[in-house]
């Protein structure tokens, strides 16, 4: 395959030391959500793609006083499972496809982005790995999520049964290498025969295992969260509802500390207070938002494919045009992060550790990004006091310039 010729600024850049004449860009007083809390008057230090100590004014560097804005400052958000946005899909075939859909969640906020498949036939999964591994290696993508097809037809979802498979560990390691390093997550119906030895080889490659789109009982759930399964893929949804003599796979996903838990906080997916049970239960460090977006976020209703299958959106809601099951979201981030401080009326602290650095450190980059300290790749995102986006920075260059900055 030919290299894919429009590399925009890498998502997860190379980490050379930074020039020590390179230009401070200093934002002050704003809200800074920090590991250590919330800071009231922050300062946050930018110098070339990475956060600086914020250390006394300095000769070289540009000082934006937002004070009294009520401005917010946090990580970029960084998602681990997404189909696509902007009206085009990240399975699609061609890397202008994918490039427009990370561009639009860029624009959200999403300064970190793992691109999910969906249920094909291996040889197109093969092909749509091919790609998506070119675009991790530019740095455009953090790695590629396999939803499908090894998923329980009895909950399928919006995927296409006839493609479903068993996940047989041969045909599993296949797309795992077809992704030439690239694959991060791999979704699995783990009570299906060849789930739990699937599960095991995943975790010796270094690939997430996740629990979804399973008929599993709780004791299956457990045994496959024993052979190293540690995400649960969009908990709630696809898969038997909690039942108190029928405890399921919920339970057992939110109870072991093992296993960090998808959410998709949209209002569609999830009721808050399903969203407010899943905090309680597995607390704030083991919470992950996702938005599992297709082609219709931040773009508009309409009738759009996913994979082989025909969608409706229709005031923001996505439905297979053919029995009507929920497909995915057009979620962003940044409106997750909103609906989790003023809905859910999460800490702010929590929002972060669930848009930003529980992602990091599933991902194994937690070095690099998730969390506002020196150092690390200047991703950030800017809010207002309403908390709605006015800026977003990746790699210490603006993406969305918030007004009144230089």
């Amino acid at each position: 395959m030919a290299p894919v010729t429009t590399p925009p600024t890498p998502a997860v850049p190379p980490s050379p030391s930074t020039p020590s004449a390179a230009r401070r860009t200093v934002l002050a007083g704003v809200r800074a959500v920090l590991p250590s809390g919330v800071l009231e008057d922050g300062r946050i230090a930018v110098e070339g793609t990475r956060i600086a100590e914020p250390e006394a004014a300095r000769p070289d560097e540009a000082v934006v006083d937002l004070s009294g804005r009520g401005w917010t400052v946090v990580p970029g958000f960084v998602d681990l499972h997404n189909h696509g946005g902007g009206g085009a899909s990240f399975t699609s075939g061609t890397a202008e496809d994918v490039l427009t859909g990370v561009r639009t969640h860029r624009e959200h906020g999403t300064t970190t982005l793992v691109a999910s498949t969906v249920t094909e036939s291996e040889e197109a999964l093969t092909r749509q790995a091919g790609l998506l591994s070119e675009l991790v290696e530019q740095g455009d993508l953090a790695g590629i999520h396999y939803e499908g097809p090894f998923i329980s037809p009895c909950r399928k979802g919006a995927h296409d049964e006839t493609l479903l498979r068993h996940p047989d560990p041969a045909a599993v390691r296949r797309l795992v290498e077809a992704g030439r390093g690239a694959v991060r997550m791999v979704t699995l119906a783990t009570e299906l025969p060849g789930g739990i030895e699937s599960v095991r080889l995943l975790a010796d490659l270094g690939v997430i295992a996740a629990v979804g789109h399973t008929d599993g009982d709780y004791e299956q759930t457990v045994a496959a969260i024993d052979a190293g399964a540690t995400v649960a893929t969009h908990l709630f949804n696809a898969m038997p509802p909690l039942q108190h003599r029928a405890p399921g796979p919920i339970t057992a996903l939110l109870a072991d500390e093992r296993v960090t838990v998808e959410l998709i906080n949209d209002g569609t997916h999830l009721h808050p207070a399903v969203l407010e049970l899943a905090f309680a239960s597995a607390g704030p460090d083991r919470v992950a938002f996702i938005t599992d977006a297709m082609d219709a976020a931040g773009f508009g209703d309409g009738l759009y494919d996913l994979g082989p299958l025909k969608v409706e959106v229709l005031e923001g809601v996505a439905r297979l045009v053919e029995g009507g099951s929920i497909a995915g979201s057009t979620l962003t981030l940044d409106t997750a992060f909103k609906r989790a401080v003023t809905v859910d009326r999460l800490p702010l602290e929590h929002a972060v550790k669930a848009l930003s650095a529980n992602p990091a450190r599933l991902l194994g980059l937690s070095d690099r990004i998730g969390s506002l300290e020196p150092g690390k790749d200047a991703d950030l995102v800017v809010l207002d006091a309403q908390y709605d986006l006015v800026g977003v920075m990746r790699g210490g260059a603006w993406v969305v310039r918030p007004d009144g900055v230089l």
